[in-house]
């Protein structure tokens, strides 16, 4: 699949939030965007998949303007994975994420759609979850099943909003390394919204780092996370550490790294200077 992205602009009423984003990402891996708060990040996501119109430029897929395509042609080809943790279904975890068998489904496909749900559960480890209540799971199962709703919809291409924001970190690093996996095994473009640049780092194949609107930087982790960038966007110190060929930020506080902590609680010493 091709995903082609050529000068989009949108702005809320007065206030532009993305200007002239271009992008021609080609074949399947995990692509991860990033930036501060505010920077348009789920903006984008949303203009892929029509979910908002932008204002000037077009979005193609495998050469389709995803305007002449129908909404539920569209559904079949592009997934959609919300932040949700205020997301509620009264069902089952079963029929939660049958949900995102609709776009295939025919009167006779439900023996199929049933398996590729249970075969879905099963990957993500949740399929002790499938006869629950979606509304008495915690936020971090929730997560999961959200994932899985938009995984049996066999898309093309997969756009995730923070699919690991409601996980510890064990279960984030397993759920995105799942998503690489993924991205490989079913020849998948994945895109993740992701505020953890260390484990974006450590699966993505390309980052996207936005900032007042533009595409600031676009590479391979290693080529996207370089100090000089993070203080630029982040406004951050940090230094960039590799790890298994992969770049690891460590975040410095020069206020709160000059501190002594051997000091009693309630006192500390930055630099030269005590305070109590």
């Amino acid at each position: 699949m091709r995903l082609v992205i050529d000068g989009i602009e949108f702005g809320y009423s007065s206030v532009p939030v993305l200007k002239d984003i271009t992008l021609d990402s080609n074949g399947p891996q995990l692509l991860s965007i990033i930036g501060p708060n505010g920077v348009g990040k789920s903006t984008l996501i949303h203009c892929i998949n029509r979910i908002l119109s932008p204002n000037k430029g077009t979005v193609f897929i495998d050469g389709d303007n995803v305007n002449d395509v129908s909404l539920k042609d569209l559904a079949k080809r592009v997934g959609y994975v919300p932040y949700s943790a205020n997301d509620t279904f009264p069902l089952s975890v079963v029929d939660t994420v049958l949900m995102g068998r609709h776009p295939h489904a025919t009167y006779k496909s439900l023996d199929k759609d049933l398996d590729i749900v249970y075969d879905t559960l099963r990957l993500l480890d949740i399929e002790d979850l499938a006869l629950r209540n979606f509304n008495e799971l915690s936020a971090g199962q929730h997560q999961k099943v959200m994932l899985a709703r938009g995984l049996v919809q066999e898309p093309e291409i997969l756009l995730l909003d923070e699919p690991t924001s409601n996980l510890d970190i064990k279960h984030q690093m397993e759920v995105t390394r799942i998503l690489r996996d993924l991205s490989q095994e079913k020849n998948i473009l994945i895109i993740m919204i992701s505020h953890d640049l260390n484990i974006a780092a450590k699966y993505s194949d390309t980052m996207i780092m936005l900032h007042g609107g533009y595409i600031y930087a676009i590479g391979t982790p290693s080529e996207v996370l370089t100090k000089e960038n993070i203080k630029a966007v982040y406004d951050v110190e940090s230094e960039v550490i590799e790890s298994y060929g992969r770049p690891h930020l460590i975040m410095l506080d020069h206020e709160f790294d000059g501190r002594d902590t051997s000091l009693p609680p309630g006192t500390y010493a930055s630099k030269d200077k005590r305070v109590d």
